[in-house]
């Protein structure tokens, strides 16, 4: 154990002077120590004030000696070559900042543009609050060069599409304090640096929360619903009590019958519309979920479709800058035509029908599903009346052929042999085929061709599946809503059980669960799915 080993004295005296040298030794080598413990606080005190700017010292050298080793030696081996890519806006600041670190040495540093046929890299240049938008759009890819960036418009759709199928007053309002909170404290050295890696997640995206919670709380005062309660902001359209006055409700018929129904027919039950949101009424009606099923599912589908109108149109700026003219014609505007034929047409349909056709004349409405699919398979059904006079011919017969047209396409199909191509713009410098030619050693289907027919049938499919993908954001939205009303039903109203002391004591426990319920459930994982949704959406 690498013990020190003294000899043992005979005589008493001698013991008595060897314990004393010891003792002597033991208390010097304690001042020693006690006076270095002192000498290093005194030096760590020392470093502490300057440990801030080492650091960044030492950051910086790290950065320069990274970058260095990425630079190439000339022939003489005297100087470092650096070849970058650099921002034409940024050149002045490299060349001031190169004659900066050159003043007083004997080799001047300097900077030449080189000439090149590459694509240069795409840069865009984000703040702390467009950074979480950035890198929702740069995870499904990065934008070629020069091309639209749509993260600017994501800052507003993003979380307004989170917040259709989140939406709810008090989980909003929960979302965005706790964003805000974030924001506010975002300099803090605790907050910045700590090591847990959900946490870094979830302060990086701290403005994009807290759009989402903004947005959320809107959605919420639409949808009426405050933890799973709708609030009487305005007086509510319906009269119970003129539907009383002027119907048979008699004692007996109210003790026999639990549930009454509104006649929106009788003069006075019906007010007109609620000002704003859904009225509260339908909070305590035994078929609100009908109702909103119905309304949710045609927002889904309107707001789908010009959420991906508006992602087509963005194509042109990219071809005018590129003065791609072709691509309007060829491209764009049959993408536009079939999208428009057919799921505009559909939107179109929605509101007629929601203009058209009042309380009076309710029951005879024709379904608009079953138009639309008569439209696609070119056939009529006497049951179901049109909408509008001349609606099944020739409208829904035009609509019906647009998917089937072949010239919506991009112009590059086959063609009869025996004749020649078709000479396009962009289709290069190919002579067509002369009488007698080998017609079988000339056609060549390139790979243009096969990607613009992937192209189109991924586009014609993608219109199908991705409105019908869409109808998520009812399926979210009315999963939020069911899961808010158990949570109230099942916990936080077993906590009004008395209107006593006791029920106090009762409802502190219950009230409790119901928080944590509500934050782990419904704002963390109905959060994150609604997140990863929206997120697919926008991919």
């Amino acid at each position: 154990f690498h013990c020190h080993v003294y000899p043992y004295p005979e005589s008493e005296a001698s013991r008595v002077d060897t314990m004393n040298g010891l003792h002597s030794q033991i208390q010097d080598l304690s001042v020693v120590l006690e006076e270095t413990e002192q000498y290093l606080a005194q030096v760590l005190d020392k470093v502490v004030l300057v440990l801030p700017t080492w650091r960044v010292q030492v950051q910086k050298m790290k950065a320069i000696y990274l970058v260095l080793n990425q630079c190439s030696f000339d022939v003489t081996k005297k100087c470092l070559i650096a070849e970058v890519w650099c921002p034409v806006q940024d050149l002045i600041r490299v060349q001031d900042a190169l004659r900066q670190a050159s003043s007083g040495s004997s080799v001047e540093c300097f900077v030449q543009r080189v000439p090149t046929s590459e694509s240069p890299p795409t840069l865009i240049r984000t703040n702390k609050f467009t950074a979480g938008f950035q890198n929702i759009v740069d995870a499904y890819g990065v934008a070629s060069y020069q091309e639209v960036n749509p993260a600017p418009y994501t800052i507003i759709t993003f979380p307004f599409i989170f917040a259709i199928m989140f939406g709810d007053v008090g989980h909003g309002l929960l979302m965005f304090l706790f964003a805000l909170w974030m924001v506010l404290n975002e300099k803090s050295p605790s907050l910045r640096k700590a090591t847990n890696e959900i946490w870094q997640m979830f302060f990086e995206g701290r403005y994009l929360i807290l759009l989402m919670g903004a947005f959320s709380i809107y959605t919420g005062f639409i949808y009426n619903e405050c933890f799973s309660k709708a609030t009487a902001i305005f007086p509510s359209a319906w009269s119970v009590a003129t539907m009383a006055n002027r119907s048979s409700w008699s004692s007996a018929y109210l003790a026999t019958h639990p549930f009454l129904t509104l006649n929106p027919n009788i003069t006075g039950v019906f007010q007109g519309p609620y000002p704003f949101g859904i009225d509260p009424i339908w909070s305590l009606a035994t078929n609100h979920l009908n109702f909103l099923n119905s309304f949710k599912m045609k927002m889904s589908v309107v707001l789908g479709i010009v959420h991906m109108g508006f992602g087509v149109t963005l194509g042109v700026f990219n071809h005018v800058h590129f003065q791609q003219w072709h691509r309007l014609v060829l491209e764009l505007l049959p993408e536009m035509i079939f999208l428009l034929a057919l799921f505009g047409y559909l939107v179109f349909l929605i509101f007629y029908k929601w203009i058209k056709f009042s309380v009076a004349d309710s029951m005879v409405a024709p379904s608009i599903l079953i138009h639309f699919i008569d439209m696609f398979l070119f056939t009529s059904n006497p049951g179901n009346l049109p909408l509008y006079p001349g609606q099944v011919a020739p409208h829904q017969e035009m609509g019906g052929d647009t998917p089937f047209s072949p010239s919506l396409g991009p112009l590059r199909g086959s063609h009869c042999l025996c004749c020649p191509p078709p000479q396009l713009v962009g289709a290069g410098e190919q002579e067509p085929l002369l009488e007698g030619q080998d017609a079988g050693n000339s056609v060549n289907t390139t790979k243009e061709d096969v990607e613009s027919g992937g192209h189109d049938a991924e586009y014609c499919l993608g219109c199908v599946s991705n409105t019908a993908s869409y109808l998520r954001l009812w399926a979210l939205s009315l999963a939020h809503a069911q899961l808010s009303e158990v949570l109230w039903t099942m916990v936080m109203r077993q906590g009004f059980v008395a209107l006593s002391y006791a029920g106090g004591l009762v409802l502190v426990p219950v009230f409790a669960a119901f928080a944590v319920l509500t934050v782990a459930i419904l704002l963390v994982m109905e959060g994150l799915s609604a997140f990863l949704h929206a997120l697919r959406l926008h991919w």
